[in-house]
């Protein structure tokens, strides 16, 4: 990060509530205050409020009270506006330097690892040609776990880099072509489980990487079909100003309470079975970084319903 400031969005919320906080302690001493100064001139001025000259003079009176206090508060509300933009920036910044920390030794520990794992399976796959029947097996696997292992690198790079469109190779995609190749991917890991997989694709043109946003296509998929009983959906479309890629499954669905930690690295749901735990990490990092985002709500069938948008390319 270096010198880089944190998050404006994540300053700026955090100083709202800031500011929000005070401005709601400064309205209740100001209504206070009022009160207290109402009561007291109306003690003052009981005998002549029975008057029409007594009750406009008391009016009179309390507009100049209720303007001296906004007087006051007003530039009160600016001068602490002002401090918890700073107490939030100095706040978080301890918070984004660790997260960058944390960024940087995860990329640093993925380049080491993924030249040794990749020299592992290469060596495993030239051993297996001269070996034994028995010793072929051996080597199959570990030249399969070296790759698998390899490809958990990758994500992990991927994670460690900031969501930012600087990290894609962006062009016109239109997503029904994204959702019919991803279809074509799992299907056989579909077939396997006895899930059927039905397509819909509908013409949806976005600025993205073609490649990243099969990758999210076939990531949520591969969830689905992992959750599914026996259908598992997917279809593109454009609403309006956003296209969609949606992928939902006959399941048990993702109580709320998970929905947000799904996305989160290496979480893993008490019946996911297979999988790194990070393959809806990088789906979240795909739709940030083109802008979009990606929710969970409940399909039609009971099961999940995963909802990828993305700013449709304009004319």
């Amino acid at each position: 990060m270096g010198n880089r400031l944190p998050h404006k969005s994540l300053i700026a919320r955090t100083a709202a509530l800031y500011l929000f906080v005070f401005v709601c302690v400064l309205a209740a001493l100001s209504i206070g205050a009022y009160e207290f100064v109402a009561r007291e001139y109306a003690s003052l001025l009981a005998p002549a409020l029975s008057t029409p000259e007594g009750a406009g003079a008391l009016r009179t009176a309390m507009r100049r009270v209720a303007f001296t206090i906004a007087e006051i508060d007003a530039p009160l509300v600016i001068v602490v506006a002002i401090a918890s933009y700073f107490l939030a920036r100095a706040g978080i910044a301890p918070l984004e330097a660790a997260r960058e920390r944390e960024r940087r030794f995860s990329a640093d520990a993925a380049h080491e690892l993924r030249s040794p794992l990749t020299a592992i399976a290469a060596v495993a796959q030239a051993a297996r040609a001269d070996a034994t029947e028995q010793s072929r097996a051996s080597f199959e696997a570990i030249a399969r776990s070296a790759l698998e292992a390899s490809d958990v690198v990758t994500d992990l790079l991927t994670l460690a880099r900031d969501p930012a469109r600087r990290a894609l190779q962006c062009e016109p995609v239109d997503l029904a072509a994204i959702v019919t190749i991803a279809s074509r991917v799992t299907r056989p890991v579909a077939d396997a489980s006895n899930v059927r997989l039905d397509v819909a694709p509908g013409s949806a043109i976005v600025d993205g990487d073609e490649r990243r946003l099969r990758e999210l296509s076939v990531n949520l998929l591969d969830n689905a079909i992992r959750h599914a009983h026996q259908a598992v959906r997917i279809t593109s479309r454009q609403a309006g100003r956003l296209c969609e890629i949606v992928v939902e499954d006959d399941g048990d669905g993702i109580p709320e309470s998970e929905r947000e930690r799904v996305f989160e690295r290496f979480y893993r749901r008490a019946h996911d079975g297979k999988g790194t735990g990070l393959g809806l990490a990088i789906v979240r990092w795909i739709a940030h970084a083109h802008g979009g985002a990606v929710e969970i709500d409940r399909s039609s069938n009971g099961g999940a319903r995963f909802v990828a948008a993305f700013p449709a390319r304009e004319s």
